[in-house]
């Protein structure tokens, strides 16, 4: 019946528009579609045409595939044949048939381009096809007179063995040889049928074009797919190998991209560019390239360290941590002021006016001497020196004359009763009593700074009487005696 042909290529039609239009069949393409046609050959009660080219029928094919893993996918092929034939050597014969075949198979295909036996990606990839599926046959034709006309649906078993040949990643060529043995079919009409159940049957000799559908995977954009990119993150833009890894000419494992001497094999820590002699300044930058020298020296060597390079200093063998000038030679230089130079300074940054030893470093006060810096106290808004003070201020007294070199600060405080300017006053006031207490005692009186802190620094919170009178109070300060320094 033709009729079945036009049900056939519906079938195919209708695979094609089902099929995902997602990747291609292979780890990175994944669903494929065949368009093929086959030679058929007939085997029955009336002779075998196996691999008799001269007796083959044609029809025509469809497969969607889908690729599973790397030794297997899974296919749903159609196809549509027209088998015909009678006794061998009759003529005019009763017996004769014409007989159309639609086969459904679901087909497993074991692949040996599975990594293992052969590259996933060869050119040459043989696979085995196991097909189980679905026969309908529509026979027409006569039998010992009687004429044909039948349907039957019967499952089918398929098996078959091929090539495909890789043309791209997307496309390729196959040949493909198999038997169907549709279980107890009676494809020539012959009631004559022998014991077993798959008396009649045919192979099916095929080529066709596997197409695939959509792109690899390939999130950074290069071109190569993300299961063979070894450089999966590379920067759009960047020129690649056939690996996905940015292209690097003078192959010295900086990227071409990133290279600031693309043509000259550098270190990754100068961004690709040569230092022949290890200093890490660049060769295009380094004033002395034969010599090992520092970056602040656009990598001359500094032999005494004196921040000039050698080719400029003309005192090469300067003490360490001696100033130089421009030439590299010594300079007298005192910079904190204290009349040591700064190349003996062991305190370089000693305060404007300190008292220092040999060394620049600040003379300290006597251990003994500084025990002596107790604060006297006084009764509510008073300058008065209490009489159990003095026993105190006279020990200071004796401490000034027994040191000339040193000199004592006068600090007044008050509690916090009055105003800020009132106590401020008070405070100074009571400073330079104790000032005159001192002179009196034949104390220099340039060897007596006073000053007055007000109610700023109190020594107990002013929230009770014995609290705020710690605050009415003088603090001493022992000090290095300047001359210059006068009140």
């Amino acid at each position: 019946m033709r009729h079945l042909l036009t049900i056939s290529t519906a079938l195919g039609l209708t695979l094609l528009a089902a099929a995902p239009k997602a990747h291609a069949q292979s780890a990175d393409r994944k669903t494929a579609i065949s368009l093929f046609g086959s030679a058929y050959q007939y085997k029955g009660n009336y002779g075998s045409d196996f691999w008799n080219w001269d007796r083959n029928y044609y029809g025509p094919g469809i497969t969607i595939n889908r690729y599973l893993t790397p030794g297997l996918d899974l296919g749903l092929t159609s196809s549509y044949a027209e088998l015909k034939g009678s006794p061998s050597g009759t003529v005019n014969s009763p017996n004769v048939f014409n007989t159309n075949v639609v086969n459904v198979n679901l087909a497993l295909k074991l692949k040996l381009n599975n990594g293992w036996a052969l590259k996933e990606d060869a050119v040459i990839q043989p696979y085995l096809l196991i097909a189980p599926g679905l026969v309908h046959t529509s026979i027409e034709g006569s039998f010992n007179g009687a004429a044909l006309n039948d349907d039957e649906n019967l499952f089918d078993i398929f098996g078959a063995a091929g090539i495909n040949f890789r043309i791209s990643d997307a496309v390729g060529i196959f040949v493909q040889t198999g038997q169907h043995v549709p279980l107890q079919a009676n494809i020539d009409g012959n009631t004559g049928r022998d014991a077993d159940s798959f008396d009649d049957r045919y192979l099916q000799h095929t080529a066709g074009l596997t197409i695939g559908f959509g792109k690899p995977k390939d999130e950074d954009g290069d071109g190569v797919p993300d299961r063979k990119d070894k450089c999966p993150a590379t920067p759009a833009g960047v020129a690649v190998d056939a690996t996905g890894c940015p292209l690097d000419g003078d192959k010295d494992g900086v990227p071409d991209y990133q290279d600031k001497c693309p043509t000259e094999a550098g270190t990754a820590a100068l961004e690709g560019c040569p230092d022949k002699d290890g200093d890490g300044v660049r060769d295009s930058e380094d004033e002395c390239p034969d010599q090992a020298g520092t970056a602040a020296l656009k990598g001359c060597p500094d032999a005494d360290g004196d921040g000039v390079a050698d080719k400029n200093d003309k005192c090469p063998d300067t003490p360490a941590g001696t100033q130089v000038d421009a030439t590299g030679c010594p300079l007298v230089v005192d910079a904190d002021g204290d009349g040591v130079p700064d190349a003996q300074d062991t305190c370089p940054n000693t305060p404007a006016g300190t008292r220092v030893d040999a060394n620049g470093c600040p003379l300290t006060i006597d251990p003994a001497v500084q025990k002596l810096e107790q604060p006297i106290r006084f009764q509510t808004n008073s300058t008065v020196i209490t009489t159990s003070s003095y026993p105190k201020l006279n020990k200071m007294i004796q401490a000034l004359k027994d040191h000339p070199e040193y000199s004592i600060r006068v600090i007044g405080h008050a509690d916090s009763r009055g105003t800020d300017e009132y106590n401020q006053a008070l405070s100074e006031r009571r400073a330079n009593s104790v000032k005159r207490y001192f002179t009196g005692k034949q104390v220099d009186p340039t060897r007596v700074v006073t000053e007055g802190r007000g109610e700023s620094e109190p020594a107990a919170p002013n929230t009770s009487k014995t609290n705020m009178s710690q605050n009415r109070r003088v603090e001493f300060k022992f000090e290095f005696f300047i001359p210059t320094q006068a009140q």
